[in-house]
């Protein structure tokens, strides 16, 4: 059910302006008394109900009128949107490194992940069109989403991510190995893994470089993001008198083989050191990986507004009708 013109609605809110007006509005009258008491008994009660009745008839008549006006319209609208064809499979990560607190956000410090978090979510909302998935690794991968259209559900589950949720270590070659194995079983015009990471291939059973060989082969491109400053990091951390406190910890990441990984692959290394860096980052791929959106809409509406005519032709009937039978 919609209505094509809702405006006309608001003339129903001087329908109690209207009626009290044409109650209190009478014939002039035939007869001159010199008492009230004498035209008691003259059938004023029943002249009354019908006076009621012809106010309540005429406000339904105006009522139907205003709503015919409106024009409601009884069906159905389709909104068919047609995918890109491009998948896209989001691999981070959450090993412990990634409490460092080298990041901000709205002028405050935070960690790592919570940057992450913010600006991967922003991604998702820039491709509409796209199915994509979430991984989840440190020592090892963990799906958390797998490709689909359903962004709404994606960001939720993308907000579930915790530091420490699987076992610790980086795990980059069995993330883009989990990430590969998900996108190789589509049927899409182009597959794109994007994988960040803050530090060194230390788990997991498949090389990063073997991973990679496998993700060209199926023709999958992996573009890799290494977040953190160089260097030193603060890192929080609790003393034997359970304080919680910053200190300063040494962090590393793997360069070379992320570079390796996105070249063989035909995708690019990036590195963001704070949060701006790595907005771009992800706006330029957005940018790069383009995709169209084709929209169709089917609607099927019927006309309610002659049925609503129609009454108001039947109760203006009545209400002559009874006017007639009131005239002597």
């Amino acid at each position: 059910m919609r209505l094509v013109h809702p405006e006309f609605l608001w003339l129903l809110a001087l329908l109690p302006l209207v009626g009290l007006l044409r109650a209190g509005r009478g014939a002039a009258p035939a007869l001159l008394f010199s008492s009230l008491s004498l035209a008691g008994a003259l059938g004023e009660k029943k002249k009354a109900k019908v006076g009621r009745f012809a106010v309540v008839l005429r406000m339904a008549t105006l009522a139907l009128l205003i709503a015919a006006l409106a024009r409601p319209q009884l069906g159905t609208s389709t909104t068919e949107i047609k995918a890109s064809g491009i998948d896209i499979l989001l691999a981070v990560d959450v090993s412990s490194s990634m409490q460092a607190m080298d990041f901000t956000l709205d002028g405050k410090r935070v960690n790592r992940l919570q940057v992450v978090l913010k600006v991967v979510e922003e991604f998702i909302g820039q491709r509409p069109n796209d199915r994509i998935g979430l991984v989840a690794f440190s020592g090892r991968p963990y799906l958390v989403s797998p490709l689909t259209l359903d962004h709404d559900w994606l960001k939720k589950r993308l907000n579930s991510l915790e530091i420490g949720m699987i076992e610790d270590g980086t795990a980059i070659g069995s993330a883009i190995g989990s990430g590969i194995n998900r996108l190789q079983a589509r049927k899409a015009k182009s597959k794109i893994l994007i994988l960040l990471t803050d530090g060194i291939n230390n788990s997991g059973r498949i090389p990063p470089r073997i991973a990679a060989e496998a993700a060209e082969t199926l023709g999958i491109k992996v573009y890799t993001i290494g977040a953190g400053s160089r260097g030193e990091a603060p890192m929080p951390a609790t003393d034997s008198f359970g304080r919680r406190r910053l200190v300063k910890a040494k962090v590393d990441i793997d360069e070379k083989t992320l570079k390796e990984v996105a070249e063989m692959t035909g995708a690019l290394y990036f590195r963001a050191t704070d949060t701006q860096s790595l907005e771009k980052i992800y706006h330029d791929i957005n940018t790069m990986e383009t995709t169209t959106r084709n929209i169709k809409n089917f609607e099927n509406y019927r006309e309610l507004f002659p049925y609503l005519l129609f009454g108001v032709f039947l109760l203006f009937s009545v209400e002559l009708y009874q006017a007639r039978k009131r005239v002597p």
